[in-house]
Order: C-alpha cells, then structure tokens, then sequence
C-alpha cells in the first residue's frame, strides 16, 4: 500500500511538454535542459521532459535530462501503445527516480476517433499499463477527456488501470469543461468508488479554457486529489494550463482554509517565469496573477497612500515571497560590479565570474543610455547573456528614416565573417528585415512581431518577440534593448538561428514530428 501524505500535495511540471505543445513555443536542446535544471533546484517534485516518440530531439532532450536531474522524477509521455511505452522507457531508465505516463482518450469523442469499443480500449488499457509497469515502478495513468467521459465507464478504466500496476491516476480536463464544484466532486467519489483508490495518489491536468484551471486544480485537492499538473506562467495548448506560481502560491496564501503544503523554494518562481517567457517567446501578459509585472505595482493615490502606511493593506503576500527584491537598489553608471551582483542574488539569480563579466558590460552600456536601471531590465540583462553562440549575429545596425521610405545598413556576422547590406523598406523595421534577408536569404514567414517594454519612460527598453514558420517548422526569437529597431533586429536573427539549428545546419538533428492528441 502506497504511504500518501494527506497534507502533502506534489507538483508536476510539464512546461517541457504540455507548455511546449503551444504553437511556436518550441524550445532548443540546450532551452529545454536549461529549463529543467532551474525546475529541479526549485523544488518540483516531478519534471515531464518531454514525449520521447514524437522526434529524436524529444527522446534526445529526455534522455539528456534524465541523466543529469539530481532531485526531481523524470517523467516521459507515452501513448497506450507498446511501442511508445518502450521508447518512452528508453528515454527514462537512467533517471534516478525515472516514471512512465501512458494515456488514452475515454470519453465518446476520443473513443471514435481508433474507433475502440469500450472493451476493446478496457483491454488496450490493461495491456499497456502492465507492460509500463513491468518496465518501471512508476507508473502514472491518464484517461484523456476524462472530465467528458461517462462515469460507470471512467470508474472502468480507472479501476484497470489500478489493478494493472498504475500508481498515480491523473484525471485530466483535456478541454477545460469542467467547473470547481465539479472537480472536487470527481475527484472524491472515484476515490470512494473505485476499488483499490486508496492505495494509488490521483492527479489533476486542468485546461484553462473557460478561465478556471486554476480553481479546478485547487478544488481537486479539495476532494483529495494530491498531485497537480502544471507549467510555468500556465504556458500549455490552446488557452494553456494550469500555472505553477498561481497553485503554489494560494496553497501558502491561504493555508488557512487549505492546510496543504509543497516543495517550492517559491523565491525561484520569477527568475524562472521570466527564463520560461524568454526561451518560449511567449511574454507574460502585465496583469497575470503573481508573476505579472504589474502584480506588485500600485498606480492610484488611495493605494499608494496605504502601501505607504502598511503594505498589508493591498499586498496579500511580499514581493520577496516570488524572488522580486522588497527594497530597491539604484543601480546606474557608477555602480560596480559588487553591486550588480548583491543585485542578482537578491533577485534570486547566481551567476559564475565569467557570466558576471558578460552581464556587467552589457550593464555599464545599458546604463550609459538609461537614467535608471530597474529590476526588470537586469533580468532581460542574464536572459540576453545567456543566449549561445549563433551563427548569425548583429554587428551594428543604421537606420535613416522619416517621411520618405526607410533606409538600413546592417553589417552581419555569418559563421565568422562580416558582411553589409543596405535595404530600404517601408518604415525601420521593414528596411531592417529586409536587410537581413538580403544577408541571409530564407523562405521564413513572419507570423508575429510584437513589442512591449520591459520599464517605463522613453529610455525603457523594449522587448520584442518574433515568430517565423518556415516549411512547417515554427520558431520564436525575442530580444530586449533601448532602440526599438535594434531589439527587433535581433530578435529577428535570433528566431533564425533556432530555424538553422532546426534544420540541421549547426550539425543537430531535430526533425519533429506533432502530436497533438495528448492531455
């Protein structure tokens, strides 16, 4: 019998896959691992890699993480087919504490589309959860469309796949159908009804379709569920998922009325919301819960004045709590190194000497231009540093423009050589891009340009996210700087690089293949 602590309520994280299935959130070998490095030394209990069948990137990213995690369970993605589940093992077994997820869609929809008869699927889950379990001691089982699927006929496949060796059930809400009252109470009655539940944890996957991912993972642990699936900023398809920071957060908020705890080093949660935003190319909308940047903000005098007298008064929790620093440390043009890097450290970021170095020079450059460095503008300071080394890189832009057409010259570097173009276009950015394909000639289609800024003022820098899709692969490039156009630039260069790394011209094989019939 499996010793489930009642208080205890475990994260699992699949930024590295439910949050990568978002179209154009596809992440580099080196972003994935990168990612799963800070999700482990946060304190996540389990990390979903990846779904190991889908390339040979995935399974390669996978393997990789498995073998370097030091805390967190590495967990795979498999469909209920024996392949996949081999694959999925493969991937995995190195990990120290390795753990398979099989899944299969139960609902009406899902089952027409094999076109399986309930015993038919009912036989498929009993073959596929016992060969996962023969591989591994850890096996969590998924009914996809769980929240959509008749109850006799759930409580079927939940009570197979307990018997067939499953030790966690996630009940997915695939769609985000479901409302708080009746995720609680699903949850609570297939652990009253289905023979064996008390011997196995059960899981939420909740969509944040109708805008209650949140409140229905909450209410699952509610009717004792003890495991929720989440990403970082709620990054996942279509509307996304359930977000890491937002669960965390209201368990400690409120362990008033929910009495549950986790293993988040919760001071993490910004430096890695800020990374998960960069590496995806997906900003965090001003006004999220938690991680936003206007979360910690207050405009208007009535709030100023009480903030002012109590913090208490509109601040149900400290900045300090998610890593933002309570008290400001001006930063500017005579500011030493010392104090970039007792700033960092209260931001919750450790960097080596040499990272350091990097990061102060472009510090002392941004502060020659700015009258003020915020704590927003040193974070998109270590995302930029922390970019490899491309192919393509900006070596000085120009731009003339006014009322008449754009003029820029752009001198780049190509594998170590420079090079200069001179393009006109209509408008700075326009003439910029162009000039970067009379560089490097492509067939990518700009499918998003979007600009915001990182601080407030003229001399806030701005952050500028690019999105390109070429022969049905999509990547995704963003950049911070002072000059709009500059920020743009390499954005744009930056969403290029990916695109050679995706086809193979930096000598890595990542041919993906979609697979969008997951949880």
């Amino acid at each position: 019998m499996a010793q489930i602590d009642k208080n205890r309520v475990v994260i699992f994280d699949t930024t590295l896959r439910d949050g990568e299935q978002s179209p154009g959130a596809t992440m580099t070998h080196d972003e994935k691992l990168e990612i799963a490095e800070l999700l482990d030394d946060m304190g996540v209990d389990i990390i979903e890699a990846g779904f190991p069948i889908a390339s040979e990137g995935d399974f390669r990213a996978v393997s990789e993480i498995a073998e370097r995690s030091k805390n967190a369970v590495i967990c795979g993605l498999a469909r209920a087919q024996l392949p996949d589940i081999d694959r999925c093992w493969e991937a995995v077994k190195n990990a120290g504490k390795p753990r398979i997820h099989t899944f299969i869609g139960t609902s009406p929809l899902h089952r027409a589309i094999p076109n399986l008869s309930q015993d038919e699927m009912a036989e498929r889950i009993e073959q596929t959860v016992t060969h996962a379990r023969n591989l591994c001691d850890n096996v969590q089982w998924s009914p996809m469309d769980a929240t959509r699927t008749e109850w006799d006929y759930l409580c079927r496949t939940v009570e197979i796949a307990i018997k067939a060796g499953a030790t966690t059930i996630n009940i997915p809400d695939t769609v985000g159908y479901t409302a708080p009252v009746e995720s609680a109470d699903l949850i609570r009655r297939l652990i009253e009804t289905v023979p064996g539940a008390d011997d196995v944890v059960f899981a939420t996957h909740c969509h944040n379709d109708l805008g209650m991912a949140t409140a229905n993972a909450l209410a699952a642990v509610e009717g004792g569920a003890r495991q929720i699936e989440c990403t970082v900023n709620g990054l996942g398809e279509r509307a996304g998922n359930t977000a890491l920071e937002e669960v965390v957060m209201a368990l400690k908020v409120r362990s008033d009325i929910m009495p549950y705890h986790t293993g988040i080093d919760t001071k993490k949660i910004m430096h890695i919301s800020r990374r998960v935003s960069t590496v995806s190319g997906f900003p965090v909308q001003f006004n999220k819960a938690i991680v936003g940047k206007n979360a910690f903000a207050h405009e208007s005098g009535i709030h100023q004045d009480g903030m002012l007298k109590n913090a208490e008064t509109f601040e149900i929790m400290r900045p300090e709590d998610v890593g933002i620093a309570g008290t400001s440390l001006p930063l500017g043009k005579h500011s030493g190194r010392a104090a970039l890097r007792a700033k960092l450290k209260d931001l919750g970021v450790d960097v080596g000497d040499n990272q350091l170095k990097d990061i102060f020079v472009r510090f002392k450059d941004l502060a020659d231009r700015k009258k003020e460095v915020f704590d927003d503008d040193i974070l998109a300071l270590v995302s930029a540093a922390s970019d490899e080394d491309d192919i393509l890189q900006l070596v000085n832009l120009k731009v003339i423009c006014g009322t008449g057409p754009a003029e820029a010259t752009l001198e780049m570097e190509i594998d170590g050589t420079e090079q200069t173009a001179v393009s006109e276009g209509d408008g700075p950015v326009d003439a910029t891009f162009k000039a970067i394909r009379r560089l490097h000639p492509n067939k990518a289609r700009l499918q998003l340009y979007q600009v915001h800024a990182v601080t407030e003022g003229t001399d806030a820098q701005a952050t500028v996210s690019v999105r390109l899709e070429e022969d049905g692969m999509i990547s995704t490039g963003q950049s911070a700087d002072t000059d709009t156009v500059v920020a743009s630039a390499k954005a744009y260069i930056n969403a290029l690089n990916r695109l050679l790394v995706r086809r193979g011209k930096t000598g890595k094989d990542v041919k993906e293949i979609s697979y969008r019939d997951v949880t």
